[in-house]
């Protein structure tokens, strides 16, 4: 019970990264594509670079880079950990889910705004009524598998000293030399992924109105 009461500030910590990330993440990844997609080129060049660096450098670097790079660049104090670490899991799985929605949109056929045109819809109606109800059902299974991802990913915030679970825990583990704590961090991102997995099932499947 103890070790469980040493651990909750972690768990707190761990759930805010995430819900925040989450909230935050998706509508920026839903702006950040439309920049993509944008027909004035420098936009569209910049939004493509930051995407690119996102994905291909790890985030881990990430952090240290939002963390100590106002200091070291700048000579400006650090942030605040918890917010360096908002702010780094926000602009990294922005770019991450940018490029699933991307991918939703352009499976959509032609045809079908083509015919929406014909038909008299406005853009509007077009997005609404044709294309979010497909990109939704498109990319659940990729939203979902990034979700779970971001749980396990939320312990990378260790490495600018977050009080986040896992750093509690490692902590605790080398104080009593047991491997309790870790055993105890393990059960709750299980538990944690498993939520996570049900719910977004759920959904897919509410989303079987469109086939």
């Amino acid at each position: 019970m103890d070790m469980l009461i040493e651990l909750s500030q972690g768990f707190r910590n761990t759930l805010a990264i995430f819900f925040i990330t989450l909230v935050l993440a998706m509508p920026l990844g839903f702006v950040v594509m439309l920049l993509k997609k944008s027909r004035f080129k420098p936009i569209s060049l910049l939004t493509t670079f930051y995407i690119s660096v996102m994905r291909g450098t790890p985030l881990m670097l990430q952090l240290m880079f939002v963390y100590f790079g106002p200091y070291y660049l700048f000579g400006l104090s650090s942030p605040d950990r918890f917010r360096a670490a908002i702010v780094a899991f926000v602009f990294n799985y922005a770019a991450y889910f940018a490029e699933i929605y991307r991918g939703g949109f352009e499976a959509i056929p032609r045809g079908q705004l083509e015919a929406a045109e014909v038909l008299g819809l406005s853009k509007a109606q077009t997005f609404f009524k044709i294309q979010l109800p497909q990109v939704m059902k498109t990319v659940m299974p990729s939203i979902t598998n990034e979700v779970i991802t971001l749980v396990k990913d939320t312990s990378l915030a260790m490495v600018i000293s977050v009080s986040e679970t896992f750093i509690i825990a490692k902590a605790m583990a080398a104080r009593e030399a047991s491997m309790s704590p870790y055993l105890a961090v393990a059960v709750f991102y299980y538990a944690m992924n498993y939520l996570v997995a049900f719910i977004m099932d759920r959904i897919e499947k509410g989303l079987n109105y469109y086939r």
